[in-house]
């Protein structure tokens, strides 16, 4: 470990685990995959082999130094998550880096792709975790090669079944996410299979991802709000707790009193029947011409699906505009 590099940093706000210690366990950029829309460029060294990186014992230290200092600021830490610039589970220490942060009494969560989770002893690894987030952005092979770019020793059944077999012993939180980038892997007929697969594996919620930051490809572009919320409606069908995962970690799960506020905060969450704004506005304050003042601001976008209008919260502008 060097100086130069970031082992702990925050706590930053997320809206998955509340106020997170990140922990860097990988240097950057090693991963098994080189995802197209990765925000931290492309992939340096691609690799299946885990290996050691860095001295668990030495992560330790600086993650108890950053919880000292958190603490002495008067902040609150409700995870320790190991989200590192590469793939965590090619850590060959991932799972005595997490016993050594159990005894910190603060709980853990994992961040990965799910690429070796076919492999027993990373599954062993990660059992270890409060919190697991696994990715599944296709179930069909071509597409899955497309948008993941996975080392070329990889196999995408094997991660698939992999994924069923670590939810069926997980004894913690397990959720997934998923990535939808326009015209690769945001069709009908892949959100279904998706769906379809989670379900499968009860997750505790899905999330849905757009590229919000600069992305590894430059032609990769988010899809269109209507799209979007045709994704959210399908993954509805199928599973019981969805949400959007977007860049912005402000305060969509507050309820504030102000009706601006509020609608901006949920639909960053969920896209809002009409029937139900209305009916949030009246509880409220009963002045709907606030939200109409969002949408001619461009701030929320109507859009229809099923034969239903919602109101969703303009993403390209939600990072200049976290109100």
């Amino acid at each position: 470990m060097t100086k130069k590099t970031m082992i702990a940093f925050g706590p930053v706000p997320s809206r998955r685990l509340g106020r997170s210690i990140g922990i860097n366990n990988i240097p950057p950029k090693i991963c098994t995959y080189s995802c197209v829309y990765c925000q931290i460029g492309r992939t340096l060294k691609m690799t299946t082999n885990r290996q050691k990186f860095y001295d668990p014992d030495e992560i330790i230290v600086e993650v108890k130094q950053k919880i000292k200092n958190a603490l002495l600021a008067g902040e609150t830490i409700d995870y320790l998550t190991i989200v590192p610039d590469g793939e965590p589970t090619l850590d060959i220490n991932l799972g005595i880096l997490l016993d050594r942060l159990a005894i910190l009494k603060i709980k853990t969560a994992v961040i990965t792709n799910s690429s070796l989770i076919h492999l027993p002893e990373v599954q062993e690894n990660l059992s270890k975790a409060n919190w697991v987030s696994v990715k599944i952005d296709a179930i069909n092979e071509d597409i899955w090669r497309k948008i993941d770019r996975p080392h070329k020793q990889l196999n995408l059944n094997a991660i698939l079944n992999g994924i069923v077999s670590f939810s069926k012993n997980f004894q913690g939180k397990l959720v997934t996410e998923t990535m939808l980038v326009q015209d690769i892997n945001d069709s009908v007929e892949n959100i279904a299979e998706v769906a379809q697969f989670i379900q499968k594996i009860n997750a505790d919620v899905s999330y849905i991802g757009i590229p919000t930051r600069p992305p590894a490809e430059k032609w990769v572009l988010p899809p269109d709000l209507p799209e979007i919320n045709r994704a959210f409606q399908i993954f509805s069908k199928y599973l019981p707790q969805v949400e959007y995962l977007i860049g912005y970690e402000g305060n969509q799960f507050a309820f504030t009193g102000n009706v601006e506020k509020d609608i901006l905060s949920i639909t960053s969450v969920h896209p809002m029947r009409a029937d139900a704004v209305k009916e949030f506005v009246k509880k409220a304050d009963g002045n709907f011409e606030k939200i109409n003042q969002l949408v001619k601001e461009k701030r929320l976008i109507i859009t229809e699906y099923n034969g239903n209008r919602y109101y969703l919260r303009n993403l390209s502008l939600q990072i200049k505009d976290p109100q």
